[in-house]
C-alpha cells in the first residue's frame, strides 16, 4: 500500500477499513475481466470486424444520443425544479418536493409499459427521451437540493453586493458550489440510461444493451455480445471521470458554523402559478399516465386474475432479495467512499471509479460473469441467494456511493483528530466522531439501493434460484406474453412497495426547510462537553 497516502487536511483513514477497500474493487474488476476474456475470442480480426459493422454504428448512435437527451432533459428539469422548491417563495413547497420526488416510486420499465400500451405513437427515441427523462429525473433532483441547501450564503450576498445581477450570481457563485451535486447525479442517470435494458424494450429503441440481449438469448453469440459490452465500458470511462473532476481539489466540510441565516424565498407574483402547472404537468406525465393505464388494465383486461396466487411469493422473494442486497452493498460502499476521500493514489481512484464504469453494463452481463467464475471456481455459489446479492453489490454500488458521500463531503475530518488526541484509537474515533454524521447518508444509500433492487430484473432472471419469483420478474414474464392485465397487479404492488423507501430516501435527502445553524449541535460541542 506503499502508492497509497493520506491526503492533506482530510483527516486519518482507519486500517482496518483498508482492507475492506479491496473487496467492491474486486468485485467491480470481474466483470471487466470477464468482457475481455469472452470478446478476446473472437480473435482480432472478428473483434474489428463487429466494430466497424454499419449495425454497430447505428447502436453507438441510439445509445449515445439516449444517454446524452435523458441525461441533459433529467438534469434541466431537476435544476429548475430544485431552484423552484428551495429559492421561490411558491406556496405548497413542501407539497412541490414531494410531486418531485414521485417517479422514484414508479419503475421506468413499469411507466414505458403503461405509455407503449396507449399505442406507437409513444414508442420511438423522442418518446423514450422524455419517459426516462421524467423517471430519472429525481436522481439529480433530491442532491441537488441538498447542495443548495449546503451553499454558503455569504458568498451569495458578497457577489450581490458587488453589484453582480441573479443570473451572474447564479452561473458564477451559486452553480459551481452545487456543480459536484449535480455531476453525481447526472452521471448516475447516464450510465444508467446506456444499462437501461426493460424500459427501452417496450418502447422499441435499440442500444448496445438491447442488443446485448439479443446476441445471448437468440443467436447465443457470447463473443459479440463481450464486444458490444466493451464499448458500453469504453463510454462510461469519461463519465465516470469527468464527474470527479467536477469534485477535484475542492472541499465542502468546514467546522465552523458558517453563514446561520437563511436568505428568503425571491417573491414572483403570479409566476407562481406557472409554477404549480409545471410541476402539475410533470406529475400528470410521470405518475398520472402510467397509473390511469394499471388502472384501465385491472378493469378491462382479459387476462385479469391469471396468475394472481403467485402475487404474495413474488412480493416475499422481492423483499427478501432486496433488502439484504441493500445492506450489503451500502456496507461496501462505505469504505470506498472514506477512502476516495481520504486517501490519495491510483489504486485508491481505480477502486472508487471502477463501481462507475461497470454501472453502465446490462445485468445481464453482470449475471453471466458471475455465472462464469461461479461454476468454474465456487459450484457451491451457482443458484444460490448469495450470488444474487453479490450481483446486486456490483450493479448498484454507485448509487449508495453517491449518497454516502454527499455526508462524507461535509463531516469535518479535524472532529476525528481532536477524538484521538482525547486517547480514542482511529477506528474507535471513527465510530463516536464520523459515523453519526455519515448516517442519513447511509440511510438514504440504503433506501435508494433498496429501492433500486425491488425492480431488478435482468440479473435476477439469470441468477435466482429456481422456484424463486419477485414482482419484477412476475411483470416481465406476463408482459412479454402480451397478458397486460395479469401483469397490473404485480407493476402496482411494486409501485405501492417501492413508495416506503422512496419516502425514506425523500425524507433523508429533503426534510425540513434547514434551520438557522446555530440552533444545531455541532461535533465539537460534544467533545469540549468531554463526550466523545
Amino acid at each position: 500500500m506503499s502508492h497509497v497516502k493520506v491526503r492533506e487536511g482530510r483527516g486519518s483513514f482507519p486500517p482496518s477499513l483498508l482492507a475492506l477497500v479491496i473487496i467492491p474493487a474486486l468485485l467491480a474488476f470481474l466483470p471487466a475481466a470477464y468482457v475481455v476474456m469472452r470478446g478476446a475470442e473472437a480473435g482480432w480480426a472478428g473483434t474489428v470486424a463487429e466494430l466497424l459493422r454499419p449495425e454497430t454504428g447505428r447502436l453507438l448512435w441510439n445509445t449515445t444520443v439516449l444517454a446524452v437527451s435523458v441525461t441533459l432533459v433529467a438534469a434541466a428539469l431537476a435544476l429548475a425544479a430544485a431552484w423552484c422548491t428551495e429559492r421561490l417563495a411558491v406556496p405548497g413547497r413542501d407539497v412541490l418536493r414531494v410531486v418531485a420526488s414521485l417517479p422514484l416510486a414508479m419503475p421506468a420499465f413499469v411507466s414505458s409499459y403503461a405509455w407503449a400500451s396507449l399505442g406507437e405513437t409513444f414508442q420511438g427515441m423522442a418518446g423514450a427521451v422524455v419517459i426516462l427523462a421524467f423517471a430519472t429525473m429525481p436522481l439529480i433532483y433530491l442532491p441537488v437540493v441538498a447542495a443548495l441547501r449546503g451553499v454558503d450564503l455569504g458568498f451569495e450576498e458578497v457577489s450581490r453586493s458587488l453589484g453582480r445581477g441573479r443570473w451572474r450570481t447564479f452561473y458564477e457563485v451559486i452553480l459551481p458550489q452545487i456543480a459536484p451535486a449535480l455531476g453525481g447525479g447526472a452521471l448516475l442517470v447516464s450510465s444508467h440510461m446506456l444499462a437501461e435494458f426493460g424500459a427501452l424494450s417496450f418502447l422499441q429503441v435499440e442500444t448496445f444493451t438491447t442488443a446485448i440481449f439479443t446476441q445471448y438469448d437468440v443467436q447465443f453469440d457470447n463473443a459479440a455480445a463481450a464486444q458490444l459490452s466493451a464499448v458500453l465500458m469504453v463510454l462510461c470511462v469519461p463519465l465516470a471521470f469527468g464527474e470527479m473532476s467536477l469534485r477535484h481539489g475542492k472541499r465542502f466540510s468546514r467546522v465552523g458554523r458558517g453563514n446561520a441565516r437563511a436568505l428568503p424565498p425571491l417573491d414572483i407574483g403570479r409566476w407562481q402559478y406557472a409554477v404549480h402547472a409545471g410541476f402539475g404537468l410533470f406529475a400528470l406525465l410521470s405518475v398520472g399516465v402510467p397509473f390511469a393505464t394499471l388502472a384501465y388494465w385491472l378493469g378491462r383486461g382479459t387476462s385479469l386474475g391469471l396468475g394472481m396466487e403467485h402475487v404474495l411469493p413474488a412480493l416475499v422473494g422481492s423483499l427478501s432479495y432486496a433488502l439484504p442486497g441493500g445492506l450489503v452493498t451500502t456496507l461496501l460502499a462505505l469504505p470506498l467512499v472514506l477512502a476516495s476521500i481520504r486517501l490519495r493514489g491510483p489504486l485508491v481512484t481505480f477502486a472508487e471509479r471502477m463501481p462507475f464504469i461497470i454501472h453502465g453494463l446490462p445485468g445481464l452481463v453482470i449475471a453471466l460473469t458471475l455465472v462464469f467464475f461461479a461454476i468454474r471456481y465456487t459450484p457451491w455459489l451457482y443458484q444460490s441467494p448469495v450470488l444474487v446479492i453479490v450481483a446486486y453489490a456490483m450493479l448498484f454500488l454507485p448509487l449508495a456511493q453517491s449518497s454516502i458521500r454527499a455526508s462524507a463531503e461535509l463531516a469535518p475530518p479535524e472532529i476525528e483528530d481532536v477524538a484521538r488526541t482525547l486517547g480514542r484509537k482511529p477506528l474507535a474515533a471513527f465510530i463516536a466522531v464520523t459515523l453519526p454524521s455519515l448516517m442519513p447518508g447511509i440511510g438514504a444509500g440504503l433506501a435508494l439501493t433498496v429501492l433500486e433492487l425491488m425492480r431488478e430484473l435482468t440479473a435476477t432472471l439469470l441468477l435466482a434460484p429456481s422456484g424463486v419469483t419477485t414482482l419484477a420478474t412476475e411483470f416481465w414474464s406476463y408482459t412479454n406474453d402480451r397478458s397486460y392485465a395479469a401483469a397490473a397487479p404485480f407493476a402496482l404492488l411494486l409501485v405501492l412497495v417501492s413508495g416506503v423507501p422512496v419516502y425514506i430516501f425523500t425524507l433523508r435527502s429533503i426534510g425540513p426547510a434547514r434551520p438557522p445553524l446555530a440552533a444545531v449541535p455541532r461535533a465539537q460541542d460534544h467533545l469540549i462537553a468531554g463526550e466523545v
